[in-house]
């Protein structure tokens, strides 16, 4: 792994580690409605950061050949 990979993966568990605190914290002080209403948001935001870690060639799945214009090889 080179240092970026290694910061990308530290910055995810701090990521990772806020969001999931936040919620314990929240659940421990009887706030369990507040963080029913927050689930989709904090899940979209965790999802988001692992797709924005992930390289763009990883994300996108497969590559497409390039194909000559029918103009290159017309006389």
């Amino acid at each position: 792994m080179n240092r970026k990979h290694i910061a990308a993966a530290t910055a995810l568990a701090l990521v990772l580690l806020v969001v999931f605190g936040w919620s314990a914290l929240m659940a421990a002080m009887g706030h369990a409605g507040l963080i029913a209403g927050l689930a989709p948001v904090l899940g979209l935001t965790v999802t988001q950061v692992v797709r924005g870690s992930r390289s763009r060639t990883a994300a996108s799945g497969h590559r497409v050949a390039a194909v000559p214009d029918k103009e290159d090889g017309a006389s």
